[in-house]
């Protein structure tokens, strides 16, 4: 009966959130991605993955099988987070544009999906080979913008790439009325294949910069750090300090960059006639420059992030947190994958708040002994300020679900209903057909005019049919 129960004072909470981005380059998934969703790393618990993924295989075939099952990688991405008690909450795709939030199961109840948003601004806005794709929810209570961006290419075209980043913004708008502005909202998160280059500076310097992990010196001439020293708007946006190498360009399938040749890049001669050197690095594998004409490596492969609630001090120190605030854990790039020209870049950070919502809306709570041969007896209450639809429903699910669609039973709220009143209801779901197992389950209520999952029972087990045994005096007792 928490809902029912006079409210405490929130206190304040950290989540963790792991932000990746990647250029795939029509790529599978490869065998393994522990190291890019840091599954080995001890000392890090998650509570939010991020993932934006840029240039999907999109042909004709790829986009016809991925609109009737899910596409290779969200498909990979549930099979290796679902275990792990994530939950897959939203997504959005625009061609090669993939977006996709996963959160603990035990978050669901606070994150609102509110809408998702694709903007294409390639071929004068009618392609979505290249823009935006947005996520934007409320996170316990706060307004959270998730932004997915593939922007224009190449060295010269960097007024292009910020008029498709102004274009981006100031398409965020919402339909509904009491919906702030993008830049009213507490957190923008904003990542992609921005595509910025580093200006003036030769290959040679660019090279023995990289080689001597001299990356501050590539700074000044980076042109996303050039545009936010004059636009007002986009200095808002913070970013971590650059101290990996430049994401791309890379040969596939190794940790070279860039080895073609603007002519007669495959034929002998041209393998013959490359004068190779390593570098080594003592903390990653080595990368190996060949010399012929190429293309200057850049990052290209950003983070950012706006928070509206924060002052514009010192974001890495903790005793000056606000009851919203963002710390930066790491940024940094994963030399070990090689499927892409790009190499991806995670950034992981701590999200410190106070809840604004502290209760969920619906507490459930199923009525035991659960077992196989018997209905499952359902009760809730609602909280007072909750509006319920005839066409909420509550789904039966195992636990390690992939997502609010992988239910094993549902019912609807009005259905098979055997009590209730203002507040306080009971339903039942018929389990009969479910198989005997050994795992755990969990109710969630979804709410059809929140669109969102807005209660979750605890784990519970259903008990096999042999469950409930005659004791001596012929009264079923339950076997603990």
């Amino acid at each position: 009966m928490e809902a029912m129960s006079p409210r405490t004072e929130p206190r304040c909470r950290t989540l963790s959130i792991h932000v990746v981005t990647w250029n795939v380059a029509s790529a599978a998934p490869p065998p393994d991605l522990s190291d890019l969703l840091q599954l080995n790393n001890l000392n890090l618990d998650l509570d939010i993955y991020v993932i934006g993924l840029q240039e999907l295989n999109c042909g004709i075939m790829s986009l016809l099988s991925d609109t009737a099952f899910e596409d290779p990688w969200s498909s990979y991405f549930m099979d290796v987070l679902s275990p792990l008690s994530f939950v897959k909450v939203s997504s959005v795709r625009m061609q090669g544009l993939l977006l996709l939030i996963f959160a603990k199961y035990q978050h669901l109840p606070f994150i609102q999906v509110l809408s998702t948003k694709s903007t294409p601004t390639g071929l004068f806005g009618y392609w979505g080979n290249k823009g935006g794709v947005n996520i934007f929810l409320k996170l316990y209570g706060y307004y959270v913008s998730i932004i997915n961006c593939h922007l224009p290419p190449h060295m010269a075209n960097n007024d292009q790439r910020l008029e498709h980043f102004d274009r981006i913004l100031e398409m965020q708008n919402f339909e509904a009325q009491d919906t702030p502005n993008i830049l009213d909202h507490d957190l923008i998160l904003w990542f992609g294949d921005m595509n910025f280059r580093i200006e003036d500076f030769g290959l040679h310097f660019v090279r023995e910069s990289i080689k001597n992990q001299r990356y501050s010196d590539l700074w000044e001439k980076d042109q996303l750090s050039i545009a936010k020293r004059h636009d007002p708007l986009l200095r808002e946006f913070q970013e971590g300090s650059l101290l990996f190498p430049p994401t791309y360009k890379f040969d596939k399938n190794s940790n070279n960059y860039d080895t073609r040749s603007m002519k007669g890049q495959n034929t002998p001669g041209a393998q013959r006639g490359r004068d190779v050197a390593t570098y080594h690095f003592w903390n990653g594998p080595s990368i190996r420059f060949l010399n012929e004409k190429k293309r200057k490596p850049a990052w290209t492969d950003r983070v950012l992030w706006r928070l509206k609630r924060q002052s514009q001090t010192d974001f890495q120190t903790p005793e000056l947190s606000a009851p919203f605030a963002l710390f930066l854990r790491s940024y940094v790039s994963h030399m070990v994958y090689t499927i892409s020209d790009h190499k991806p870049v995670t950034c992981t950070f701590d999200l410190e708040l106070k809840p604004l919502v502290s209760a969920p809306l619906i507490t459930l709570l199923p009525e035991g002994p659960c077992t196989m041969e018997n209905d499952l007896l359902i009760s809730y209450c609602l909280a007072a300020d909750f509006l319920s639809s005839p066409w909420d429903w509550i789904g039966l699910y195992k636990v390690g679900l992939r997502h609010i669609n992988d239910y094993v039973s549902y019912v609807w709220v009005k259905d098979n209903q055997v009590s209730f009143s203002d507040r306080l209801n009971q339903v039942y779901i018929d389990i009969s057909d479910i198989p005997e197992t050994e795992d755990q389950f969990l109710l969630f209520y979804y709410s059809n005019n929140l669109h969102s999952v807005v209660g979750i029972s605890k784990p519970f087990k259903i008990q096999p049919f042999s469950f409930l045994e005659e004791d001596p005096l012929d009264e079923a007792q339950p076997q603990i």
